[in-house]
């Protein structure tokens, strides 16, 4: 199941950094539709908010590793990212490289 990060724009124009496999849903329980308080506490009484970005990062483990990243970004490097999508590729694939398919060890 591929994971993706995404970026939500906060009503006070802060930016929150998170990964989900269903952004859509995650949104939704960021913004409290469910009642069960499952969104991020940063998020709480910021809104409305509204998603800026969103792209396909691959396993989990390298969903962990990019959004630890873009976190530690200062926010006018994430708001280029947010702006160049087509630079977070190539950013991403610098800064955290693809996993290696598993090598299967040849049959005897």
């Amino acid at each position: 199941m591929p994971w993706f990060l995404y970026i939500v724009r906060c009503n006070d124009g802060s930016l929150y950094t998170g990964i989900a496999t269903d952004v859509s849903r995650r949104l939704a329980e960021h913004r409290g539709g469910d009642g069960k308080g499952k969104g991020a506490k940063y998020l709480r009484g910021r809104g409305p908010l509204r998603l800026v970005f969103t792209r396909e990062v691959g396993s989990r483990g390298r969903a962990l590793r990019v959004e630890s990243r873009v976190k530690r970004l200062p926010k006018s490097r994430k708001e280029a990212l947010v702006a160049k999508k087509r630079a977070f590729r190539r950013w991403l694939d610098e800064t955290v490289p693809r996993e290696a398919a598993p090598v299967t060890p040849p049959s005897r």
